[in-house]
């Protein structure tokens, strides 16, 4: 078996009003798999600061594994590289596949049927972030993430007031996403005044490991949680289920290239189904390589609710694919073109 890895530098479109050290650029690497005539596909995408891979020697500790796994086809214990597993993981899955590209067989897949999906509101200030709320409820969508912590309190809630105004809890599904910002202290007080505007959810509202706290609000909170940064570095299946039960959350934030692959992502659903604990998959700024292995997955778990994987127009130099977004969902182009990426 030949394998090779292949570097890309993703460059962010970043149009005027965003938040000073937002992200310029990312890269991921792509593991190709050839054997005979077949050909397989999959990424590794690391996003500094998050992803537990992105350490100084990621580069040769995937070369290493390259060169043993082209000799033997077996892989080492990978648990503390989680991109690395899941980039191997789809690499392998989409070797095995009829065609590279369509790991997971669908309808989604085929093209007949779409992934609902909801809009994503980046940081910034108030007019970038009204500006991008107006385009994307133009474009169809009727469930909105934003990203909150980096205004002034007062702005971000005045901001959700005036969707509010211009569309119910009925017509409009609204998410927070606030990254750890609150503090511990104050995150309930919060909560309270951000449960006046009918929120479907907010994404970790104070920073992982703080899990006595955590559990606290989830008992507490007006709105509900949803867990993202906290399952970050936990790979262990008693330490998941430790963490689940000891902080109840409402929902789990899925994603795969940081949780170690679609099995490890699959064993977290396990576990909170037993806790009537609702998730869905949101993508890691992966190239629509990464992003199509995942919408496939995510379609064949038949997901419950809008799902966060509308991250491919976030790039000037995606890898192109026959991927699309149209109102508030996304879809595969039937009889699309599928170009061999390298």
């Amino acid at each position: 078996m030949e394998v090779t890895i292949k570097k890309h530098r993703l460059q962010f479109k970043r149009p005027s009003g965003t938040s000073r050290g937002v992200l310029t650029h990312k890269d991921s690497w792509f593991i190709v798999l050839r054997e005979a005539d077949k050909m397989g596909v999959g990424e590794c995408s690391l996003i500094q600061g998050l992803s537990p891979d992105a350490q100084p020697n990621f580069q040769s500790k995937l070369n290493q594994i390259a060169v043993t796994f082209a000799k033997t086809q077996q892989l080492p214990d990978l648990l503390s590289w989680p991109a690395i597993k899941m980039g191997f993981e789809t690499a392998i899955a989409s070797l095995a596949a009829p065609q590279w590209w369509e790991l997971y067989p669908s309808a989604f897949s085929q093209g007949n049927a779409p992934l609902s999906i909801n809009g994503l509101v980046w940081m910034g200030d108030k007019k970038f972030m009204k500006d991008q709320i107006s385009s994307l409820l133009d474009k169809g969508f009727r469930c909105l993430k934003l990203k909150i912590g980096a205004l002034d309190f007062e702005e971000e809630l005045a901001l959700l007031k005036w969707i509010r105004t211009l569309f119910s809890p009925q017509d409009l599904l609204l998410r927070v996403d606030a990254n750890g910002a609150f503090s511990a202290h104050e995150a309930l007080e919060k909560l309270n005044r951000l449960s006046t505007f009918a929120i479907h959810s907010i994404e970790q509202p104070i920073a992982a490991n703080q899990w006595e706290d955590m559990a606290r609000l989830c008992a507490q909170t007006p709105v509900p949680i949803a867990l993202d940064e906290e399952l970050i570095g936990v790979y262990k299946t008693d330490k998941k289920e430790t963490l689940l039960n000891m902080i109840k959350p409402q929902f789990l934030i899925l994603k795969p290239s940081l949780l170690g692959g679609f099995k490890a992502t699959e064993e977290w659903i396990a576990i909170a189904a037993k806790q009537n604990i609702d998730w869905w998959v949101t993508s890691a700024l992966e190239s629509n390589i990464g992003l199509n292995a995942i919408a496939q997955w995510t379609f064949c778990l038949q997901p419950n609710g809008p799902q966060g994987l509308g991250t491919g127009s976030l790039f000037t130099n995606n890898i192109q694919l026959p991927l699309q977004v149209a109102a508030g969902k996304l879809s595969i182009q039937k009889n699309g073109l599928w170009p061999i990426p390298f």
